[in-house]
């Protein structure tokens, strides 16, 4: 399994709207991407950060994800309600894959 973390600071007024665009992107992902197991969307209540924890069978899968029209939408329509990005990837230990 190959998975993703992303850490976004909004932009000061910007992190509601940015909030309401990613969850409808990890949903659109969740239901259309087969590539995709899971993709949580987490954020703080106090200061703009969003936190999404992403798991996808393998690296093509992302790979595939970051191609599809509603990620390309999404990235279009918020980049510059961005601050700050940071993205690590993982490949997941425990559990095993079976």
């Amino acid at each position: 399994m190959y998975v993703v973390t992303v850490e976004f600071v909004a932009r000061p007024g910007r992190a509601d709207a940015f909030l309401r665009e990613m969850v409808a992107n990890a949903a659109a992902s969740r239901e259309r991407e087969p590539g995709c197991r899971q993709f949580d969307v987490c954020a703080s209540a106090d200061d703009g950060v969003v936190f999404l924890y992403e798991v996808y069978d393998d690296r093509a899968a992302f790979d595939a994800h970051v191609a599809t029209p509603h990620f390309e939408a999404f990235n279009a329509a918020t980049v510059d309600w961005i601050e700050r990005k940071t993205v690590r990837t993982y490949a997941r230990v425990d559990p095993p894959v079976s």
